[in-house]
């Protein structure tokens, strides 16, 4: 197979060099990378239509692209004509579930496979703070998560969502996988504000994101809980 990978983290994140190690382990699979030159992340599906931008050969298969992860698919597809079996993106360094969907340039450029009638996958990782990420680990957990959703057929216009947890390094055993819904309860908002003038104030987002609310059996429960969250996305 064929696969087109990218992220938002940029072509040197070690998520990406992550992902392409795990896929690299399929029997007979062929690797293309567009990334953004850039970290893009919360990008959402941003796309760059009314400014030029480069695209540079780094290797053989492996392009640099400055723009946004849906740039990055669609330069893919439709300058360099390449027609992948599949299409994944990440691995995100941090969670993408719930609200963050629209978001999520690791969503986006998933998403964007799919308007063109492309199988595609988004992987992300939760992170907690002062917890090493174990990214081994994650390619393992890459490699088989990959394996098992490859042979399950998607239907026009769908994709794959996935989330890994982030566990201490004492747990080595895979985590379950669990099919679960996107949550819908917003995430939590929370601003520090500062007066500039008496007519002007400034505001910082503060709120945490492991204090998220969650719905029972949603993305956000399944992967805080220690499990990996896997969701059928349709555009």
């Amino acid at each position: 197979m064929h696969f087109l990978l990218t992220n938002d983290d940029g072509i040197d994140a070690p998520g990406l060099a992550t992902l392409e190690r795990a896929v690299r382990l399929l029997p007979e699979a062929t690797v293309t990378i567009f990334a953004p030159t850039t970290e893009q992340s919360q990008c959402g599906h941003r796309v760059t239509t009314r400014e030029e931008f480069g695209v540079t050969q780094l290797a053989e298969r492996r392009y640099s692209v400055d723009g946004t992860p849906a740039d990055c698919v669609r330069v893919a597809l439709y300058a360099f004509a390449i027609r992948p079996d599949f299409v994944i993106s990440g691995v995100n360094a941090g969670g993408n579930m719930g609200q963050d969907l629209h978001i999520s340039g690791t969503v986006a450029a998933a998403r964007e496979a799919a308007f063109h009638g492309l199988p595609a996958m988004a992987l992300s990782h939760y992170l907690i703070r002062d917890l090493a990420l174990d990214w081994t680990r994650a390619g393992e957990w890459t490699r088989q998560v990959v394996s098992e959703l490859l042979p399950q057929p998607l239907g026009d216009g769908e994709f794959w969502n996935v989330n890994y947890p982030h566990l201490p390094a004492d747990r080595s055993e895979t985590p379950d996988r669990v099919s679960c819904h996107p949550c819908r309860a917003p995430l939590n908002v929370s601003y520090e504000s500062t007066r500039l003038t008496p007519s002007a104030t400034s505001h910082r987002y503060t709120a945490t994101y492991s204090a998220r609310p969650m719905e029972e059996d949603s993305d956000v429960a399944v992967c805080f809980g220690g499990r990996i969250a896997v969701t059928r996305l349709r555009i």
